[in-house]
């Protein structure tokens, strides 16, 4: 059994309550990393969405310059305006920042944040793995304890 400092933890030397305390902060960290798995999906998932847009605008007659369009400015809130470029788009290249790229470039990011998401998503799908094995052994252990706890007790 492993801790997040990578300390070896002898299950058989703790005591029930120990143990208890042990698959509670498994399971804490089990639940923070499986929301972090979450949020990864749903990046990648935005990611491959404006992925499609960039490489779907040369499909759509709607986007050619000089075409009006709405431009969003919340979910809900869009402003007229005219398209001025066809060949560029704004890109968010995240903490804020947006640049300017032609439209090829923009796929290329978008295909290395797909790649650079999936290849977290698989490194945490590993992480998460390992502790929920970490937390079923916990579990077995202390079930044996409990199990050897109550054998041993006289009935009163």
């Amino acid at each position: 059994m492993s801790s997040g400092n990578n300390e070896t933890i002898n299950l058989d030397s703790l005591n029930a309550q120990q143990l208890s305390q042990v698959k509670k902060q498994l399971d804490e960290e089990l639940e923070h990393l499986t929301s972090s798995f979450a949020q990864l999906h749903a990046a990648q998932a935005k990611f491959r969405d404006c992925l499609r847009c960039v490489q779907d605008k040369h499909k759509s007659p709607a986007l050619q310059e000089n075409n009006p369009i709405l431009v969003p400015l919340t979910n809900s809130l869009y402003v007229r305006g005219t398209l001025s470029s066809a060949s560029h788009v704004v890109v968010d290249i995240g903490t804020g920042f947006y640049i300017e790229k032609e439209v090829t470039s923009a796929a290329d990011f978008y295909e290395n944040k797909v790649g650079e998401v999936g290849a977290s998503i698989r490194d945490l799908e590993a992480i998460v793995q390992a502790k929920t094995n970490n937390v079923r052994v916990v579990e077995e252990v202390l079930r044996q304890k409990m199990v050897s706890g109550t054998l041993q007790t006289p009935p009163s």
